[in-house]
């Protein structure tokens, strides 16, 4: 990808409820500061003015999150039944998200699960940052579930890295770069989680690439184009395949629509109970900071 600019903005897919767009690195979803005129939300309006909702906060329903630093797939709601129908399926953990990276270092293991429950930082000079449990300062731990698959082996600049695959079970703000430091892999470029010491490479390598939401009437499931190959960063030289990306996704694939089968079933038997379940591999609490949002979602976009 390029940096961001006004005019050249990706759009993943699109339809008359919704937009998946391809969001670049270092650029803000919105923001009210004067200085801060390239957004997420400025470039939807450039290229889809008709689009724009005066009846929102910053014209655009952005179904869920991503970071500053993080490019990637990012889906917007164009009306309100739309995105009430988004939030159901973030409600009901039926989302499905996979992100790719490049990390610090040669990851033995080809798979892990990591469940540091994580806090919110309270340290002087660190409170804009997460913390794992039983750090200094960690105020309010959650639990918290990620699962990190390795693709490649080979280096950064001559430094070794890892390229990964990353889902984040739970909702914690900043889990994957946090479970990534902490399992002593830190992303590459992530500034905040390096205290300031990994400052070289251009941008954190961080990728939304898949994600599926299974709205109402409507299946969304795109993939980001994958940024982190040697045609895109000559820095990074891939050296040893652990497992094809192509197959990894599949697999993940396949394991939601069996889920989903098993879910039918289980509605079938049971006479088509009303209450469904949440769909859930870390637990079914929910996290905090999903039911502000969902509480945000809902007084904004309330159905009519």
């Amino acid at each position: 990808m390029e940096p961001g600019t006004i005019d050249n903005l990706s759009i993943l897919y699109q339809s008359s409820d919704f937009i998946v767009v391809n969001k670049h690195w270092d650029i803000r979803i919105d923001s009210k500061m004067w200085y801060e005129t390239l957004t997420l939300q400025s470039q939807l309006r450039h290229r889809f003015p008709e689009l724009a909702d005066p009846d929102t906060y910053y014209g655009f329903r952005f179904c869920h999150q991503l970071d500053f630093s993080t490019s990637g797939a990012l889906c917007v709601a164009l009306n309100k039944a739309a995105a009430g129908s988004a939030y159901k399926c973030f409600k009901e953990r039926l989302v499905t998200k996979a992100y790719l990276a490049l990390v610090r270092g040669h990851v033995n293991q080809s798979r892990m699960t990591i469940r540091y429950a994580i806090g919110k930082n309270t340290t002087e000079g660190r409170t804009h940052m997460m913390c794992i449990d039983g750090t200094e300062g960690c105020e309010n731990p959650k639990p918290c579930q990620s699962e990190l698959i390795v693709l490649e082996h080979g280096s950064y600049s001559g430094d070794p890295v890892t390229k990964v695959l990353l889902q984040p079970l739970t909702g914690r703000t900043h889990q994957l770069r946090v479970h990534c430091s902490a399992v002593g892999h830190p992303i590459v470029g992530d500034f905040t989680y390096s205290l300031g010491q990994d400052s070289s490479p251009y941008r954190m390598m961080l990728h939304a690439y898949y994600l599926r939401i299974p709205a109402r009437g409507e299946l969304i499931e795109v993939c980001a184009p994958d940024p982190f190959v040697p045609a895109m960063d000559g820095n990074w030289e891939p050296q040893r395949v652990t497992r094809r990306l192509e197959d990894t996704i599949q697999e993940l694939k396949d394991k939601v629509t069996q889920e989903e089968q098993e879910q039918q079933g289980q509605e079938a038997v049971g006479g088509g109970a009303e209450e469904e379940q949440p769909r859930s591999e870390a637990g079914s609490a929910e996290p905090e900071e999903q039911r502000a949002r969902c509480q945000q979602w809902l007084a904004e976009w309330a159905l009519e």
